[in-house]
């Protein structure tokens, strides 16, 4: 990036009648200006296509029946994972809840969840307060 700079000298008396020079550097202009340097040209920049990669999409219903689609990480090779049968897995695991979170009122207050959920929605009330007023 091109500056123009100002260079001062500046002289500064001190006691015991010494001086001292300083010299400073004061950048006067082009602050966000384009980065060029003197005998370096401009290059142009040349927009590259960038192709899509098109995913395949699994249209047996059997193997979507069957198998977790998309969990092969392999570029060659390699299966999906199957699915088990609901009995080999945790049970815990059918109790996770999928949907939206819990309102406030359901939460127990001695726990850490309840007052995460107090704290973010205090922010949510104050950030919409913010953007409705004037100044």
């Amino acid at each position: 990036m091109m500056m123009n700079l100002a260079v001062v000298n500046r002289l500064f008396y001190f006691p015991r009648n010494s001086i001292i020079s300083t010299r400073y550097t004061v950048q006067t202009r082009e602050y966000a200006g384009p980065a060029t340097w003197p005998g370096v040209r401009k290059l142009k920049k040349t927009l590259v296509a960038v192709e899509k990669k098109v995913l395949p999409i699994e249209t047996d219903v059997n193997r979507l029946l069957t198998h977790v689609c998309g969990t092969n990480i392999y570029k060659e090779g390699g299966k999906d994972v199957e699915l088990k049968p609901d009995s080999e897995y945790p049970s815990w695991l059918w109790n996770i809840r999928t949907g939206p979170p819990p309102p406030l009122e359901e939460l127990d207050p001695n726990t850490k969840q309840y007052w995460k959920r107090l704290r973010l929605l205090g922010l949510r009330k104050n950030n919409q307060k913010s953007i409705t007023r004037k100044f």
